[in-house]
This record gives C-alpha cells, sequence and structure tokens, in this order.
C-alpha cells in the first residue's frame, strides 16, 4: 500500500485538503493496485470535465453541494449523502458550494 499516513492516528478528512481558487484540490490518502481513498476540495463553481476511472467508485460529499453527472444524468449531492458509480463510467463534477469530497476506489 502507498500513503503517507501513518497507521495508528487520526485524521480530519476534510482539514487534509484546502480550497484554492486556482484548481481543484486533490489528496491521496491512500493506493492500493485493488483501489484507494482520495479527498478533493473544490471552490463553488469548479469542475471536472468528463472523465472515466477504472474503478467501482463511493462519492461521499462531505461538506458542500456538488452536482456529479454520470449517464448524462446529473445527481445533487449534499453534505452527508453518497452515490456509487460503476468502474469505465463517464461522469463529470460541478461544485455547487464550496465542498469536500471522498472518493472510495474499489476494483
Amino acid at each position: 500500500m502507498k500513503t503517507n499516513f501513518k497507521f495508528g492516528e487520526v485524521h480530519n478528512a476534510c482539514d487534509i485538503v484546502k480550497y484554492n481558487s486556482e484548481k481543484v484540490d486533490f489528496l491521496q490518502i491512500f493506493e492500493t493496485e485493488c483501489g484507494g481513498v482520495c479527498v478533493l476540495a473544490m471552490k463553488e463553481g469548479q469542475k471536472l470535465d468528463t472523465h472515466t476511472a477504472p474503478f467501482e467508485v463511493m462519492v461521499t460529499v462531505c461538506e458542500g453541494e456538488i452536482e456529479f453527472t454520470m449517464i448524462d444524468k446529473a445527481h445533487t449531492i449534499k453534505a452527508g449523502e453518497f452515490l456509487l458509480m460503476g468502474a469505465d463510467v463517464a461522469h463529470s463534477v460541478e461544485a455547487k458550494k464550496d465542498s469536500k469530497i471522498m472518493l472510495i476506489k474499489v476494483k
């Protein structure tokens, strides 16, 4: 497993990424050949253009609100809510409010 975090230490997932008006802040918590966990911070109005991922993904909004478009259907996801997505599904993201998002990726 690849990580910069120590096992047995407590971390606040929302505090490890910061809002940046220039770009989406992205931090990998850990990664293996079978998936991983990362967090993103997006300022209101920032977007991730349509792309795919080779993993099944659980998208959890920790703070804020996003519009997650998958297979041409837009889903509004608010703090405390999550959405599941299959591998290799085209999707895009837009922050409707300043938002922090945790992605759990599994192969």
